[in-house]
C-alpha cells in the first residue's frame, strides 16, 4: 500500500469519486490508500460537498511550507504518549476542527474544543492552550468564553490555583440540556406569536408547526441525553472468572 503525501493526481481522483457519490472506502480502494486517509483528506479541505482538488493540493502545500517556517530546522515533533503517531495525531486534530466548523462553530472555537477533546487529561490552562495551537492569549480567551457560555468547556481550579479549562462526559450532556432549553424558549415565543397573529392564519399555523417539531426534538433529545449520561455512567464489574457482569451504577 504507498505510503507518503497524495498527489494531485490522487486528489482528482477523490473529487471525481465524490462527484459520483462513492462512499470513502470505495475511493480509497481505487487509490490503494487506507480508507482514513481519504475521510482526513476530504474532511480538512470543504468535506463531501466542497471539495475541489486543486485547491485541496495548493492548501497541503501552504500547510507544509507554513511548517517549515514555525518549526526550527532540526526540531523534532513532540513524542506522544501511547505510542501514537504524531503526524496521524495532528492530521486528526486538524480534521476534528473542521467538523465542529461545519457544524457552525468559529474557527478559534473549533480549535480550542478540538485540542481540549484529544488530550488524556481532558483539561488544559489557558497558557498550555496558548502554547499548543500558537496564538495569542486574546485568542484562547475569547474562545474559552464562547466555549463556556455554550457549556461546552467547564472552569476548575487545579492545586496552583490556576485556572483549567476541562472536556468530560458531563460536559456534553449540559451542553445538550442547555441547547434543550434554548429550544424552549423558541418554542414558548412561537406559540406567543401565534396569538398575536390571530390563529388559524398562514403565519400563525407557520408558527404552531415550527412549535410543534421543536418542541417533539427538544422533548426526545433531552430524553436521549439523560438516557445516554446513566449509560456512560455505569460501571462494568468483571468478576474473577474472567465473564462479564451486568452493569451497575458508579458508587456516588
Amino acid at each position: 500500500m504507498p505510503g507518503g503525501r497524495l498527489t494531485q493526481q490522487e486528489r482528482q481522483q477523490i473529487a471525481l469519486g465524490l462527484a459520483d457519490g462513492l462512499p470513502y472506502a470505495e475511493i480509497a480502494r481505487s487509490l490503494d490508500r487506507p480508507t482514513s486517509t481519504i475521510t482526513r483528506e476530504v474532511m480538512r479541505n470543504g468535506g463531501p460537498t466542497a471539495y475541489r482538488a486543486d485547491l485541496a493540493h495548493r492548501a497541503t502545500e501552504h500547510r507544509a511550507h507554513r511548517r517549515k517556517q514555525t518549526v526550527p530546522q532540526g526540531a523534532e515533533a513532540s513524542p506522544q504518549p501511547h505510542g501514537r503517531d504524531a503526524e496521524a495525531v495532528r492530521e486528526f486534530e486538524e480534521v476534528f476542527t473542521t467538523v465542529f466548523m461545519a457544524s457552525g462553530m468559529p474557527k478559534m472555537m473549533a480549535r480550542v474544543l478540538a485540542c481540549l477533546t484529544i488530550t488524556d487529561t481532558g483539561s488544559l490552562t489557558a497558557s498550555e492552550l496558548v502554547q499548543r495551537l500558537q496564538v495569542s492569549p486574546a485568542s484562547v480567551s475569547k474562545a474559552i468564553a464562547f466555549l463556556e457560555s455554550q457549556v461546552f468547556i467547564r472552569r476548575e481550579r487545579d492545586e496552583r490555583r490556576r485556572d483549567r479549562y476541562v472536556v468530560d462526559d458531563d460536559v456534553w450532556y449540559q451542553s445538550m440540556v442547555a441547547s434543550a432549553r434554548a429550544t424552549t424558549r423558541i418554542i414558548e415565543t412561537a406559540r406567543q406569536g401565534v396569538g398575536v397573529l390571530g390563529p388559524g392564519t398562514p403565519a400563525a399555523n407557520r408558527l404552531e408547526n415550527v412549535a410543534r417539531f421543536l418542541d417533539f426534538v427538544s422533548e426526545n433529545m433531552t430524553r436521549a441525553a439523560e438516557q445516554a449520561r446513566e449509560v456512560l455512567h455505569t460501571g462494568v464489574e468483571t468478576p474473577q472468572d474472567g465473564s462479564v457482569a451486568e452493569p451497575r451504577p458508579d458508587p456516588a
